[in-house]
């Protein structure tokens, strides 16, 4: 089913902007810088060509998470309408807690046709590349920034060496091979503050988008294109046999499991991190590029994971619960059987539905607890 001729923008508001589930996210950000100096609170790399109705049904954060946290946080969606798949279907509008039962679901439960999100005054944002002699040296230094609440940002992520350099077409031609990096959107008037920031912390400040020329500029693509899953995306272009996971370092020891995880794979991994708040703390989510051997060997490497106290969301599954994301949800479960009752949205993808007498609660940790708590 597509979805992408509704693309209205519908409302703009000081706060708040209402669009047809098929807009796309780029599009919805320039109208409301255009309308009223505002722009989404957060989005994928992929905002050039996502569309709202896909991110909310599939994202769990992105640029902007730095400040505003994951995409299900009460708040950062503020209403969901859904069209149910009932024989005599329904227009059902969800608020509040009731957003949880679609979001990040995959279209499973009803087909999201609006989306009203909420906006934040729109900056005028600079791309910086900064360089550290060792990964460590990088990690401590986006650590101590992540907390540096008047220094305003919208993506900080670090990069092991040699991934900028060997990896970003466009970007990596300003790093070396033995550096790594941090890579940060920052607010124009705070970008002085963050200049001391950077000497204090002996950080080489290798690219600014608002130090190279106009030409340059127009063929270069923004930095968060560098970021979460585009990252592996570039990574796989140049070298087929890397894949990747996605790992949660929980607050408040993810800075000591970062380190401990390395020391375990070495060479195995390159990790890329992601620094967003997660329950109103700092934690880092990694998207490391794993090189890939066997099937048996990544499910082991995921294993080594979570006895070390992450939480691994397996991208290499295609249902809800064997990623990772949460357990099964009696409240989505539940919901599904009013909305959907014959299962025709997205079949397979949630074993729950599948398997009543499926659990996949135990012992377990997962990113969003269900709507059911």
């Amino acid at each position: 089913m597509s979805l992408s001729g509704l693309d209205q923008i519908i409302r703009i508001s000081p706060g708040s902007v209402v669009a047809g589930a098929g807009a796309v996210l780029a599009d919805i950000d320039n109208a409301t810088r255009a309308h009223s100096g505002q722009e989404l609170r957060m989005f994928p790399s992929t905002h050039r060509i996502a569309s709202i109705g896909g991110f909310v049904a599939g994202g769990s954060g992105g640029i902007g998470s730095i400040h505003w946290g994951g995409l299900r946080d009460l708040g950062n969606i503020i209403r969901i309408r859904i069209v149910t798949a009932e024989a005599s279907p329904r227009i059902l509008t969800l608020e509040g807690d009731q957003v949880a039962k679609v979001a990040h679901a995959y279209g499973t439960n009803g087909v999201i046709t609006e989306v009203e999100a909420p906006l934040a005054p729109a900056y005028n944002w600079v791309d910086m590349v900064v360089g550290f002699d060792t990964f460590d040296a990088a990690v401590a230094f986006a650590d101590e920034l992540s907390r540096h609440d008047g220094l305003l940002l919208k993506e900080l992520s670090v990069m092991a060496a040699p991934i900028a350099h060997s990896y970003f077409p466009h970007h990596g031609k300003y790093v070396r091979s033995d550096q790594s990096t941090v890579l940060i959107m920052v607010a124009l008037h705070t970008l002085n503050a963050l200049d001391s920031f950077i000497r204090r912390r002996h950080g080489e400040t290798m690219f600014r988008s608002d130090k190279i020329n106009h030409d340059e500029l127009h063929d270069t693509p923004p930095l968060f294109e560098c970021t979460w899953n585009h990252t592996t995306l570039y990574a796989h272009r140049i070298n087929p046999i890397i894949t990747y996971l996605q790992v949660l370092y929980p607050y408040p020891h993810y800075i000591e499991r970062v380190t401990r995880m390395r020391n375990i794979l070495g060479d195995e991994m390159m990790e890329h991190l992601e620094f967003l708040r997660f329950d109103g703390r700092v934690a880092c989510l990694a998207i490391p590029l794993i090189k890939f051997t066997t099937d048996e060997r990544l499910g082991e490497i995921i294993t080594m994971y979570e006895d070390n106290g992450c939480i691994v969301f397996n991208p290499h599954r295609c249902t809800l619960e064997e990623g990772g994301m949460k357990r099964s949800d009696l409240g989505q479960l539940s919901f599904k059987r009013e909305v959907d009752p014959k299962g025709l949205l997205n079949p397979g993808k949630m074993i729950a539905w599948d398997n009543p007498n499926f659990d996949f609660s135990s012992n377990r940790n997962y990113l969003f607890p269900g709507t059911n708590d």
